[in-house]
């Protein structure tokens, strides 16, 4: 990367480290602990892993010989770029993505290895129980009585704006090293996000460069860097990160793989809440004024401060969807929702 170790992050708070010498320990720690967190040496006796420690070839070797014949999704960057997937001037993506087996993909790998001019080079988010078969059997997921999502993430040394995810997060260095800067879910004003609908990959990204803060342009993420936490991940590792917190990502090495573990601790049928803030700007943010208040009042109500004042003069049997949802009252509001927003 051209700037491997920028000043930003030398007087950063370290992510905490804790001992979890099994998955038992583990999961009390994902009840207990708030924050983030490291586990040092989690995963270090995967495969997958240890394949890595030989090689970024031998891993690649070792995904290919369980790769499913299913074509791969992979996003390719601008050479030159120091590997930062982002924006171009004019608000597109400055990468692009294509389609092929993951045989050609990794051959192009192999032929931009050690080129200082390579493209950045990334498959994100792979599913790896459909695109490959007994990845997931070989690498125990350290966290399957959370019945997570289980991806991989393959890449050169790409940086990835700091977003947010709704789910919880277990993410694990495989192979080679990766760098994560995380801030608390509240600091999201000072991070100056981008827009909503038209992101990198799908949720809204801090516009600031991280390894060149321009603090004239964006005054306040010095207020979020007083907050941020880092931490450097040899393979092997893994780190904790909650649902909400922003986390900026990189890639430290010319070759590397992640594994990460999503999970909500909510019933799945419930709806995601990035939904219901983007209804809320189509039906009520251009509201007039006085308009826009009465909503509010009525979402403090209905959804903030649900309770026994809300619902303590129906009778049980008669509160429909304002009684805690099931999953077929959900399926009913859900489907009421598809029909107004198709008028």
């Amino acid at each position: 990367m051209a700037d491997a170790d920028p000043p930003v992050f030398a007087s950063m708070k370290r992510v905490e480290e804790r001992a979890a010498d099994d998955a038992a320990a583990l999961s009390a720690l994902l009840d207990e602990v708030e924050g983030p967190f490291v586990v040092r040496g989690l995963v270090k006796d995967w495969p997958l892993v240890r394949a890595g420690l030989e090689s970024g070839r031998a891993a690649r070797k070792y995904l290919l010989d369980k790769a499913c014949a299913a074509p791969f999704t992979v996003t390719i960057g601008q050479p030159g770029r120091d590997g930062r997937l982002f924006y171009d001037d004019d608000f597109g993506m400055n990468f692009r993505t294509a389609r092929g087996k993951l045989a050609d993909i990794f051959r192009g790998f192999d032929e931009n290895e050690g080129r200082k001019d390579a493209p950045a080079i990334y498959l994100t988010s792979v599913d790896m129980g459909t695109f490959f078969d007994g990845l997931v059997e070989d690498n125990p997921s350290p966290v399957r009585d959370r019945k997570p999502s289980e991806r991989i993430w393959i890449g050169t040394d790409t940086r990835v704006a700091a977003h947010n995810d709704f789910p919880r997060n277990l993410a694990c260095c495989a192979v080679g090293r990766r760098r994560f800067t995380i801030f608390p879910p509240e600091q999201f004003a000072n991070l100056y996000l981008g827009p909503l609908e038209n992101t990198p990959a799908g949720r809204p990204v801090s516009m600031v460069d991280m390894h060149r803060p321009d603090l004239e342009a964006y005054p306040r993420f010095a207020e979020a860097l007083e907050h941020a936490q880092v931490v450097e991940l040899e393979p092997g590792d893994a780190v904790y990160i909650p649902s909400m917190w922003w986390h900026h990502v990189e890639g430290l090495s010319e070759f590397n793989i992640l594994v990460n573990y999503w999970w909500r601790e909510t019933p799945s049928y419930l709806a995601q809440p990035q939904d219901a803030l983007n209804h809320a700007i189509l039906a009520i943010r251009d509201l007039p004024g006085e308009d826009r208040e009465i909503w509010r009042k009525l979402f403090e109500h209905y959804v903030f401060d649900a309770g026994d004042a809300v619902t303590g003069h129906i009778p049980a049997k008669a509160r429909g969807i304002l009684a805690p949802l099931t999953p077929e009252t959900a399926s009913q509001l859900r489907t009421y929702l598809l029909r107004t927003l198709n008028r």
